[in-house]
């Protein structure tokens, strides 16, 4: 196969990233065979379920994972990768790179990420509940532990995340290995038992069921789009796994196992119209329903614990692009950058997840919440490819229609049939998109109002060096860093120090750090040093989307280039700002209040940027915005 390296030592650690993405990045859709084909069949609202009802909702899923997982997310948008990297973030900031000065891009990129923390939120409970629910088939005796067993196995997953997922994640390709390769027996065996169901390989039945019933076939849309939820994995993933990998394994394995699952599935209820009430479970002997359960919790645990990275590494990004404000993030692995652990948001999601799970105690009220933010996310994912692919990758318009604009059409007809379930639960995933979405644009935006209004009174940095160096103060040994978000200005720690004591360091160093719509930045383009005088110099410290600003690291990087830095002589000088209402605000005053409660939200300065306690020095402004 022409995905799969032939170099020795390439092909040596292919396979091992090849074994792990199944494990990340399939976890969550490899696990919607538990519920995608009963919550479809379910919303058909019909009493007994027809052979060509079962026939037309198998086609309908086989389709969908054709069209949006393998057309759209393997054959085109995994191909547009920045430095490797992906996601509905890496997507706004390639769009940016072709408009530059574009606000829509920015709001649309925004909205996605919004987006994935309402999926973020239901995953977890959606799956871990249909797992447990297989109890009920093999007796009806553990109905009333359901939902406790569930929300225990939900406390556990949650606790243990801060311990990081390093040891655990070495088990997930094998286990999910297994696992796939149980969806791919089971649903074989009824295949053989009933080969007409191999119909449902022709797309007309499902055209013909969405003929038949109408309008109401949207509602078996919304269903139907369970099958495909956790695509987006693929593209956001593949910074960990490379393409490639992600290309293979999603091909010669897991598709053809989901494939033969549901047709299985579709068969059993074929033959046996009862088994709609759970067709995933009843397609094993009475023996294997206990194994299964067990089996089909430790995927949906692994599931959940893809997006629960995933939703660390969204924050991440967000905090490095300016969306949100500074939050502590831990590294739980030595060796493997996208392994981190943020706190905050770690105990935000358990206690969403666990007032999901207490509200509608089932996976099948769950469902109707489902699909509504990930189909947002993929509609606004397709308009971002779209923008990529036209202008990044300079293919004409026309040709750019007529790849994307089916791709997208499929998304919208999904989006329009999940917003029919709003009122049944949709709304919640929504809300929470809108909340974060309100809070990233207004993050944003008062941070770029507080950067203007501090601006104005700031004094040119040049001109001040000039003016020191002609009258010095008095000189006492050692280096101030001074930290600023505007490295051509004098930062307001340095003004500060100056005015109230007097002195000045034997060296001074202005350090202003910036975000690269780049995921990780080379070392050795990590900074650059100006000598602006005998006694100050300037450092810009780049990095990555995905990095952690990590100062007393990256300074050393500055040796070469003339700075003779020592950590035992240095000190740091931060600003802490203290906000107060202004009535003469740009925002509104919800909005204003809005983030001054971010603002003071977000973590020590001096924390995220790993700067030592015993070397810092900070001074505090208070400013009205």
């Amino acid at each position: 196969m022409e995905n799969i390296p032939t170099h020795p030592h390439k092909l040596k650690a292919f396979w091992p990233l090849a074994l792990g993405s199944l494990g990340v990045v399939y976890g969550d859709i490899g696990t919607s065979p538990l519920y995608a084909f009963k919550e479809s069949l379910a919303s058909a609202h019909e009493l007994s379920v027809a052979d060509a009802t079962t026939l037309g909702i198998a086609s309908l899923i086989l389709w969908a994972l054709l069209i949006i997982v393998t057309v759209k997310y393997v054959v085109v948008i995994l191909r547009a990768d920045n430095h490797g990297e992906g996601g509905t973030l890496t997507l706004m900031a390639l769009a940016q790179r072709a408009f530059r000065q574009s606000h829509w891009l920015v709001v649309l990129g925004i909205a996605g990420a919004a987006l994935f923390y309402g999926d973020a939120i239901i995953t977890p409970a959606i799956s871990v509940l249909s797992a447990v629910e297989g109890l009920k088939i093999a007796t009806p005796a553990f109905a009333p532990y359901v939902l406790p067993i569930s929300i225990g196995i939900l406390l556990v997953l949650f606790l243990v995340q801060q311990k990081g997922t390093a040891s655990v994640a070495a088990l997930f390709g094998p286990i999910m290995t297994v696992w796939f390769a149980i969806l791919a027996f089971s649903g074989l065996v009824h295949i053989f038992a009933h080969p007409a169901v191999l119909a449902a390989i022709n797309p007309l039945y499902g055209i013909s069921f969405l003929a038949t019933h109408g309008v109401g076939s949207l509602g078996t849309l919304g269903s139907v789009f369970l099958a495909v939820t956790g695509a987006e994995a693929l593209y956001a993933d593949m910074g960990h796994f490379g393409r490639k990998p992600i290309e293979l394994a999603w091909l010669d394995f897991v598709l053809p196992s989901l494939a033969l699952n549901y047709l299985g599935q579709a068969a059993l209820v074929i033959q046996t119209p009862e088994a709609a009430a759970n067709p995933f479970f009843l397609l094993y002997p009475d023996w294997a329903l206990f194994p299964m359960v067990i089996f089909a919790t430790v995927a949906t645990v692994i599931a959940s614990q893809a997006v629960i990275s995933g939703t660390f590494s969204m924050t991440q990004q967000a905090i490095q692009l300016g969306l949100l404000p500074r939050m502590d993030i831990d590294r739980t692995s030595a060796t493997e950058k996208g392994q981190i652990y943020i706190g905050r948001i770690n105990w935000v999601l358990l206690l969403a997840v666990l007032l999901l799970v207490g509200i509608f105690k089932s996976s099948d009220a769950l469902a109707a919440a489902y699909g509504v933010s990930v189909t947002g996310t993929m509609v606004i994912s397709s308009v971002l490819a779209f923008v990529v692919v036209w202008k990044c990758w300079n293919w004409t318009l026309l040709r750019t229609i007529l790849v994307m604009a089916p791709l997208l059409l499929v998304d919208v007809i999904f989006l329009g049939a999940n917003l029919l379930k709003v009122m049944e639960g949709g709304w919640i995933p929504l809300a929470v998109g809108a909340f974060i979405f309100t809070a990233m644009i207004t993050w944003q935006r008062g941070s770029r109002l507080l950067s203007e209004q501090t601006r104005r009174d700031d004094v040119p940095l040049q001109d001040f060096v000039n003016s020191i160096e002609r009258k010095l103060p008095q000189m006492v040994e050692g280096t101030a860093v001074f930290l600023t978000g505007h490295d051509n200005n004098v930062p307001t720690s340095l003004m500060h120090n100056l005015k109230h004591n007097r002195i000045l360091h034997a060296q001074n160093v202005v350090v202003s750090i910036a975000t690269d719509d780049r995921p990780r930045v080379p070392i050795e383009e990590r900074a650059t040093v100006e000598c602006l005088s005998p006694h100050f110099s300037k450092v810009k410290l780049r990095f990555g989307y995905m990095e952690k600003p990590h100062i007393p690291t990256a300074l050393p990087e500055c040796r070469e280039l003339g700075w003779a830095y020592d950590m035992m002589t240095t000190s740091f000088f931060l600003s802490r700002r203290v906000l107060r209402p202004s009535d003469r605000s740009k925002m509104p005053k919800w909005q204003d209040r809005l983030f001054i409660l971010l603002a003071h939200s977000a973590d020590d300065a001096a924390r995220y940027f790993g700067i030592p306690v015993d070397r810092l020095v900070e001074v505090g402004t208070q400013i009205a915005v």
